[in-house]
């Protein structure tokens, strides 16, 4: 499997496990906590995330919620760019990745502030310029499995089988990448997108057989609907659950956890890898 992608030219080594903490540039994300749109607190959170062992720093401006309208291109940047020229400021080595599904938002994040990853929830879907923007920019590239858009998602959730569509979705869009010249691809199999409560634990039990594709796998199941669901509880309340599944993820190979929760998440990683220490 791959170990390494590609950051400002030097190899970022992924054969141990990296933390991305969440920043949410957006004042209706599911998990109020995560939200930052003050200039104190972005750079509060950012400081957080670095200080308790995150690696790297996810900035999104889009909610992806059902209940979330739809911000265009243009709104979307005129809320990320300054929040993106603060952080670079403040953090100016700091691992970027930008959370977008457009392609003019993702270029202005790499050429005017050096962001280092896209990770782009639609898999290039919605915009369908964001695969040639990503051969262009030869940033890190996170593909990401959803159906629909984030206000439709969970109307998309009848499959023929859940893993092998899974399957075959990347393997049609991760060919297209490569055909590009993409180098860098990270493969995020959506957890609570376009799938139901049980068929995220299904995910969670198969996600081995995504290493099929040898590339690394980012997991974003941090204080999601799967678990306080199943829990009957609420975001508020599924730091555990969040521990929980990062912990099975990880030994399922997992290179990437994307978290609200990052001294957590580094602590299932440190635990996790000291078990691991006796599996080689």
């Amino acid at each position: 499997m791959k170990k390494t992608i590609n950051i400002r030219g030097t190899l970022l080594d992924l054969s141990v496990p990296q933390v991305m903490g969440i920043i949410n540039i957006t004042p209706d994300s599911f998990f109020a906590a995560s939200r930052r749109q003050a200039e104190g607190g972005i750079i509060e959170r950012c400081r957080q995330i670095i200080d308790e062992g995150g690696s790297m720093i996810d900035v999104g401006a889009q909610s992806t919620t059902p209940a979330a309208p739809f911000l265009t291109a243009k709104e979307e940047a005129a809320r990320l760019m300054p929040a993106l020229k603060l952080i670079r400021n403040e953090f100016p080595h700091a691992i970027l990745s930008v959370d977008t599904f457009y392609a003019d938002v993702a270029k202005q994040s790499v050429e005017e502030f050096d962001a280092n990853i896209i990770n782009d929830i639609s898999g290039g879907q919605i915009d369908e310029r964001m695969f040639p923007t990503m051969a262009q920019l030869q940033v890190p590239y996170v593909l990401m499995h959803m159906r629909g858009v984030p206000q439709t998602m969970q109307q998309h959730t009848d499959y023929d089988d859940l893993i092998q569509d899974i399957l075959y979705y990347f393997s049609e869009r991760k060919s297209k990448l490569n055909l590009l010249g993409v180098n860098d691809v990270i493969l995020d199999p959506g957890f609570g997108f376009s799938k139901t409560l049980s068929q995220n634990y299904e995910l969670m039990a198969y996600l081995k057989y995504f290493h099929i594709f040898e590339e690394p796998i980012l997991v974003g199941i941090s204080r999601k609907s799967m678990i306080y669901k199943l829990l009957d509880s609420s975001p508020e309340e599924s730091l555990n659950g969040t521990s929980v599944l990062n912990t099975v993820a990880l030994l399922s190979g997992a290179a990437i956890l994307r978290v609200h929760d990052v001294k957590e998440a580094v602590e299932c990683l440190k635990i996790v890898g000291k078990i691991t220490e006796f599996d080689q």
